[in-house]
């Protein structure tokens, strides 16, 4: 039998693979709440993908975010789903990083665009990000720690970024196989 290799699982599940143009550009925002129908179309579409996903995949210790352009939707919309169990899903519409703490940390990161690596990626312990609502308003939210990273992460999605961008100067990805945290949290300093 052969085995099928964690990126081509994501592909098969309809996830974009690193290589295809979308998801090098930014994402295109939207005018809301004139594009309110448009925002609960990819939103949905978000949450079908992140389901599939997950039947696929125990993301239980650290979360799972998906961005637009991963499932081909060129639009500034993503979604997490924290790791703590019963937590609601964040709905990011045109988020944007409007502060950062000058505290970071650096953790190995996966992507689901190329899930058969794992890369050590340091980002601020803290950041707010504006996002707009349904209805046109804007709102701030501060994240922390894991939540933070994975928000992060996602907005990097929606500005054409892959988290290999982040990481330091001459620091590669490691295969899959030698991650040893799949199902583990981030680990922090109290």
């Amino acid at each position: 039998m052969i085995e099928v290799q964690p990126s081509q699982r994501m592909r098969d599940l309809g996830v974009v693979q690193r290589g295809v143009d979308i998801l090098a550009e930014p994402a295109g925002a939207f005018e809301l709440p004139a594009e309110k129908g448009a925002a609960e179309q990819v939103i949905k579409r978000l949450a079908d993908a992140m389901d599939r996903i997950a039947q696929a995949h125990d993301f239980s210790g650290k979360g799972m975010g998906l961005a637009a352009p991963q499932i081909g939707i060129a639009r500034a919309a993503a979604t997490v789903r924290p790791a703590e169990a019963g937590s609601e899903p964040i709905v990011l519409l045109n988020p944007r990083i409007t502060a950062t703490s000058e505290g970071m940390d650096e953790q190995y990161e996966g992507c689901l665009s190329f899930f058969d690596v794992r890369g050590m990626v340091p980002r601020p312990l803290r950041i707010a990000v504006e996002a707009t609502a349904l209805d046109g308003t804007t709102r701030i939210m501060v994240y922390e720690r894991g939540l933070a990273r994975l928000i992060h992460h996602e907005i990097d999605h929606l500005d054409g970024l892959l988290y290999t961008a982040r990481m330091r100067p001459g620091v590669e990805p490691i295969p899959v196989g030698e991650y040893r945290q799949t199902g583990r949290a981030w680990a922090y300093e109290s």
